[in-house]
């Protein structure tokens, strides 16, 4: 065997020291690298990371009536470019936005944070509260955004704000709560009285968009801004948000099927809970033995940790079928079955169904101010895409004073004409209505109610 030379030796040592200098600096810029990152992963940049998928940018054009000192439409109208923001409340494409976002919006646009752009349809909303509800059919199932607290918000804990302020979709602003329980009139008809204040950016697109904390959770929706200042916004706290959510999930499924059950949201140790709180007698649930009180907790295998997850659990359901439900009646869990019936039908949901509007009265001393010879009438707050009233040319804000030779005073004169004879085998009447101060007049049909 050949001998290993001293100089053979001294170059061995040389290159052994000299991978090993390279493996060191090699190590140490890795680790460098690696504190690097981690200092930037702040609880800021985790918190949108974890939010940022359930956010979508809403647009749509709208036409706006032009109102005089009465806040009175004058019969004019534009065309404007809306934008908003929505949260995801449901994998299954419902998203929560603010009212005025898609109010009049004929074709909503929505932006998911891939990029997908799809069509939103308004299925319930709120005026008082200026909430609304908009399903959306998207390629995938989409991330449902994380639910924190409105009682435990913290004055001056930091908040991040995700929109599409300006139209520049999910950006984001970051501040801190300024203070809680404010309350502020954003218009002359609508007035909060718990609002959180935050100095972080709201801009022009960021209604309907979600406040967040550091853990990523949402606290609040975005709502208004203070004109003229700066750093003074305010948002609905999430409490509230999600009861109003779950009311209007509730008319949603109410249209198509019955349990009998009104859920609520109730809070101990800050912890939410869902609790009955009402059963209609004879209804499904009280057959199924579920009384007042009883806490949800899970219905179809999910956990109900709000009363909205409970009236998520009955979307998409219909009559016939059965909707498994874990209860906590008197300290003792139990699984019980509610089979779920076909609703009676309201007023309201009768118009909804054969014409497609949805209607409010009108003040008896606004319809005075008007001076058009009527002092009852009901106000259009939504038209259904392609339905009799929207072939029949309404549009949101007209004020309807008769149909078929009846004056509509309220929504049951509506449903007393739908439910004539000649009415339910769809012939045509008349109806008139006003467009400000220029009355209109048409006629329509029904649509066959199953």
């Amino acid at each position: 065997m050949p001998r290993i030379t001293h100089h053979f030796s001294r170059r061995c040592k040389h290159a052994l020291c000299v991978w090993l200098l390279v493996a060191t600096l090699s190590c140490t810029a890795s680790v460098t690298a690696q504190q690097r990152q981690s200092n930037r992963r702040t609880p800021l940049v985790k918190a949108v990371a974890s939010a940022r998928a359930s956010v979508v940018n809403i647009r749509g054009r709208k036409s706006v009536r032009q109102q005089n000192a009465l806040a009175v439409s004058t019969g004019q109208s534009k065309q404007v470019n809306g934008m908003g923001t929505g949260v995801v409340i449901d994998s299954r494409g419902y998203v929560l936005t603010n009212y005025h976002v898609v109010q009049g919006v004929r074709q909503i646009k929505i932006t998911t944070s891939k990029n997908e752009t799809v069509i939103g349809r308004l299925i319930a909303f709120d005026e008082k509260t200026d909430l609304a509800i908009v399903k959306i059919r998207s390629s995938e199932r989409l991330p449902v955004i994380s639910m924190g607290s409105s009682d435990d918000i913290l004055l001056g804990e930091n908040v991040a704000a995700i929109g599409n302020a300006y139209g520049y979709h999910h950006s984001v602003t970051y501040g801190i709560v300024s203070a809680l329980n404010r309350r502020v009139q954003v218009s002359e008809n609508q007035t909060y009285n718990d609002l959180i204040q935050t100095d972080a950016s709201i801009n022009p697109g960021n209604s309907g968009g979600p406040l967040i904390n550091m853990d990523g959770e949402m606290i609040g929706i975005n709502v208004a801004v203070r004109v003229n200042a700066q750093g003074i916004a305010f948002a609905i706290p999430v409490n509230e948000v999600m009861e109003v959510a779950a009311q209007l999930m509730r008319e949603v499924a109410n249209q198509e099927i019955y349990s009998g059950i009104k859920a609520r949201t109730r809070y101990a140790k800050n912890r939410p809970m869902t609790v009955v709180e009402t059963v209609d007698p004879g209804s499904p649930a009280a057959k199924a033995g579920i009384r007042t009180g009883d806490k949800i907790l899970s219905a179809a295998g999910k956990v109900c940790r709000r009363a909205v997850d409970f009236q998520r659990a009955l979307l998409d359901r219909r009559p016939g079928q059965q909707l498994s439900l874990k209860i906590e009646s008197v300290g003792r869990q139990q699984v019980v079955q509610v089979n779920l019936t076909s609703p009676a039908l309201s007023d309201h949901n009768l118009v909804w169904k054969a014409l497609g509007l949805k209607l409010a009265p009108v003040d008896k001393n606004l319809m005075r101010q008007l001076s058009v010879g009527f002092e009852h009438g009901l106000r259009v707050v939504q038209v259904r895409r392609n339905s009799p009233a929207d072939r029949g040319n309404f549009s949101v804000g007209d004020i309807l004073v008769a149909m078929d030779g009846w004056r509509t005073e309220s929504v049951d004169n509506v449903a007393y004409v739908l439910n004539q004879e000649h009415v339910k085998k769809r012939k045509k009447f008349e109806y008139y209505l006003f467009r400000g101060k220029q009355l209109l007049f048409g006629n329509m049909q029904s649509e066959k109610i199953q």
